[in-house]
């Protein structure tokens, strides 16, 4: 499909100046208990009044943009010139993984590319209150092997896959982007990328594993700080290709066609990149032998750990990157990672040796497998007392006591603290789980370990302190005789 002659047009009224990480958020004009009904839920005053400010119809286009680092969803909206301006910021409340494109069904990471969505992806009857379909897997993750189902953007602010928001956040967005496919708009754009693709940014990452799949990204992300409107996207060769003219047709597996970048656009992106250039390389000067520390999931979650005081179990804020992460020497890191590598190590040690303790059982009561210990700290097996059995009535008593506790103690479960609730949802939505009744189950050995490895299996940092604790097996408290009565 070729391009129009609109693009000189935009490309000279743009700026090139993008929008900064210190815009203050947009508050929420939502009252949920007045609305009485969520898919017909009319805009406040307040926003309406904003839009005529900006010379934009209720009606008109929308545009999301989510940057993960700093946990911001932007909301975009055309005006009367048909250029986008941003409407509405708002702070996501939950997001999980780590920076970097969700791969697989189960990695709980939230998805990073381009994304159509269509009136048919809106969901009323979530069960996080509203949802949006990103539309993952898209024909670029699909080419690439890259799948996984119900990645969304909803409410409740409880994510395992997804970007989750306040109910309040969902009930506004929903509405912003009814009201423009009421207008008209056939598919929103939603632009999912790890940050602000500016030359500080992309030299402070310039480490990451991910940095071939942003430099790939990073076209869309400059034509739409160029333009102001939202780019043409085409898969090709198994990778995106952004505004490109064509008398060909696009295969996301096949040969790209012969393809050309209008020429108001190329100007454009001359004098951008230019600047660009320039800027990295000051950076790169500025981060020479330092390198970004990149924080885990639970290490955000930290940062915001006493937000959750109070709060029911759905409400579990994720935290910024930003204020998580770090710039490092790189020898510094080097040795942080290798420290977590041994952590991971005696994790896994540590679930090995349950397991073998559990495959061996007699009369439906676990029995200690005698083996040597693979981790630093052995676990104290359950030692028989080796006295002979005393006669008569209490000689009788205290041996069949003596012979039942080394069995109980190798029925004691082995403490592993468990990672954070939200680490053993899955990528699909379900409903948010009862506070009182999740109070009143109790913990057992086996969700234990089945959180430990969890978190293993995303990478999260682990604390030394649960792995001491699961280190040392508890020996039973004898009771005084005159209590053995009661058996």
């Amino acid at each position: 499909m070729r391009l129009t002659h609109l693009f000189a047009v935009s490309i000279i009224v743009a700026s090139l100046a993008g929008c900064t990480a210190n815009e203050a958020m947009d508050s929420v004009d939502v009252d949920l208990a007045k609305v009485s009904s969520k898919v017909n839920y009319q805009l406040s005053g307040k926003i309406v009044q904003k839009m005529q400010a900006m010379s934009m119809a209720k009606t008109s286009p929308i545009l999301l943009r989510i940057f993960k680092e700093e946990g911001v969803l932007e909301v975009w909206k055309a005006n009367t010139n048909n250029r986008f301006e941003m409407l509405r910021q708002y702070k996501i409340c939950a997001w999980s993984g780590k920076l970097g494109p969700k791969v697989k069904e189960g990695d709980r990471q939230a998805p990073e590319g381009f994304y159509p969505i269509s009136p048919g992806q809106m969901n009323p009857n979530s069960s996080y209150y509203l949802a949006i379909n990103t539309g993952y897997p898209n024909r670029y993750d699909q080419a690439n092997g890259r799948h996984g189902s119900n990645l969304m953007i909803h409410g409740a602010c409880s994510s395992s896959g997804c970007y989750s928001m306040t109910d309040e956040q969902m009930q506004e967005i929903f509405a912003l982007a009814r009201d423009a496919y009421k207008g008209g708009q056939q598919s929103i754009q939603l632009q999912s990328l790890p940050f602000r693709m500016t030359a500080e940014n992309m030299a402070r990452h310039r480490n990451s594993p991910h940095i071939e799949f942003w430099n790939m990204l990073k076209p869309g992300y400059d034509q739409f700080e160029i333009s102001k409107r939202p780019p043409e996207v085409n898969i090709c060769e198994k990778k995106y290709v952004f505004n490109q003219q064509t008398d060909g047709k696009f295969s996301p597996t096949g040969q790209c066609p012969a393809m050309s970048t209008p020429a108001a656009m190329q100007s454009a992106l001359a004098t951008y990149n230019k600047k660009y250039d320039a800027d990295y390389a000051k950076a790169m000067s500025k981060y020479e032998g330092m390198v970004w520390y990149e924080p885990s999931e639970a290490e955000r979650k930290a940062i915001v750990a006493k937000q959750r005081v109070g709060k029911e179990l759905a409400y579990a804020p994720t935290g910024s990157s930003f204020d998580a992460g770090k710039l490092m020497k790189v020898a510094d890191l080097e040795k942080q990672m290798a420290r977590r590598a041994e952590l991971e190590e005696a994790k896994k040690a540590i679930e090995l040796q349950k397991a073998e303790l559990e495959k061996t059982t007699r009369n439906g009561k676990n029995v200690p497998v005698p083996q040597e210990n693979p981790i630093a700290r052995p676990v104290e097996q359950a030692v028989v007392d080796p006295a002979p059995a005393k006669k008569g009535f209490f000689g009788s008593l205290f041996s069949r006591k003596a012979a039942e506790e080394p069995q109980a103690a190798a029925q004691a479960p082995i403490d592993v603290a468990p990672a954070d609730a939200a680490a053993m949802d899955t990528d699909a939505e379900k409903p948010v789980q009862n506070v009182n009744a999740a109070k009143a189950k109790p913990m057992t050995a086996q969700p234990e370990a089945d959180a430990t490895k969890t978190a293993a299996e995303n990478g999260e940092a682990a604390s030394t302190a649960p792995l001491e604790q699961a280190a040392t097996e508890q020996q039973p408290k004898k009771k005084p005789f005159w209590k053995l009565w009661g058996n």
